[in-house]
């Protein structure tokens, strides 16, 4: 079962996000990553120069994460709009 940590980025941003939008997020990643056996069935492999790491997509928001097998564990690097995240 993986565990999902967050990094100080995204932490900040949930923070800075108004609370309806923050709260949709953080339940999001609770129900669908936090304690599952297999984060690739909810995600997408990124490509280019983000290359080996998934995105999420909760609404129009994105969740930008890097999954680690040998710790069985998701770091949560970056969320944002969709406009915005991957500039």
């Amino acid at each position: 079962m993986y565990t999902v940590k967050l990094s100080v980025k995204a932490t900040k941003i949930l923070q800075k996000l108004d609370r309806p939008t923050s709260v949709m997020l953080y339940s999001w990643i609770k129900r669908n990553l936090d304690g599952c056996s297999n984060p690739r069935v909810h995600g997408k492999a990124l490509t280019g120069d983000q290359k080996g790491y998934w995105r999420y997509r909760v609404g129009t928001y994105r969740i930008i994460a890097d999954i680690d097998d040998k710790c069985i564990r998701i770091v949560i690097i970056n969320i944002g709009h969709r406009r915005d995240i991957y500039t």
